[in-house]
């Protein structure tokens, strides 16, 4: 992730403050949210929690209650602190911190579980940074892929390196049968690719490209489908094929990724607007 200047730390707190967005596995992945890590503390004592949840204004949590919790929030007024921790790349300590919060209401979970409650927290000031950072990143990654969805980056050493991907090479499963292909661009809605194989026959068909990242054993896997070929010029074997993703599928993993190569051309012009 790039490095975030204060001015975009209050950019994302202007912008996004307001978005809330639910903690899917596709969030905590692309967070690398420590969900073993997730607690609220109230008065000295802790209770884990699942983080459904979360803005920068307040947060959902789902957690089973007992009854000492109750009369320790009582006596703290139903003041607490939200625990969160994320793995961070290339560290071995998580970055972790607490947001001071009310709790304003619970509904039960599931009726069989009475214990099992979600409970909605404000927090009583400003996030930490961190969090803003997290979210924020998130949030403009999601909008940027709407709003430059079409905006194609080619795929060069120079941008090999830039975007963080271990070569220039990935695997297409056409139908579910793999075929070597060489990534000629990339973008929010889709790529462009050369493969073997014969055009007319792949046409339409369900397609899910797979490339590897330089970072240690992580891939990216993007399901669409095959929209248009062409011919190779001089080469009968190979094809150039369009592949436009699922838009619903796209993992925010990959949206970071583009998001964050465009951040990096922006910060050189020094226009962070």
């Amino acid at each position: 992730m790039a490095l975030i200047t204060s001015q975009q730390l209050s950019r994302f707190f202007e912008k996004y403050n307001d978005v809330n967005l639910t903690f899917t596995k596709d969030v905590v992945r692309a967070t690398r949210l420590l969900q073993r890590n997730t607690h609220i503390k109230c008065l000295g004592d802790h209770w884990p929690c699942v983080l459904y949840s979360c803005s920068m204004k307040g947060a959902k949590v789902i957690a089973s209650l007992s009854k000492s919790f109750y009369e320790k929030l009582k006596s703290a007024n139903n003041l607490v602190t939200l625990h969160l921790a994320f793995a961070q790349e290339d560290k071995s300590t998580p970055l972790s911190f607490f947001v001071t919060s009310k709790i304003n209401g619970f509904t039960p979970y599931d009726k069989s579980k009475p214990d099992l409650n979600f409970l909605s927290l404000e927090y009583t000031q400003r996030p930490p940074d961190d969090l803003i950072v997290i979210l924020g990143t998130l949030a403009e990654a999601n909008i940027n892929s709407s709003q430059r969805r079409e905006e194609r980056i080619e795929i060069t050493a120079d941008t090999i390196r830039k975007l963080g991907l271990k070569s220039k090479t990935g695997l297409i499963y056409i139908d579910g049968i793999p075929r070597k292909c060489i990534i000629r661009d990339l973008s929010f809605s889709g790529s462009k690719l050369i493969l073997p194989g014969i055009g007319k026959f792949l046409l339409n068909k369900n397609a899910l490209l797979r490339f590897e990242l330089s970072e240690r054993n992580k891939q990216i896997s993007l399901d669409g489908s095959v929209v248009r070929t062409e011919n190779v010029a001089g080469r009968k074997d190979l094809i150039a094929a369009a592949v436009k993703f699922e838009e619903p599928k796209v993992p925010y993993e990959y949206k970071l990724l583009i998001n964050d190569y465009f951040n990096t051309l922006r910060s050189k012009k020094g226009n962070f607007s």
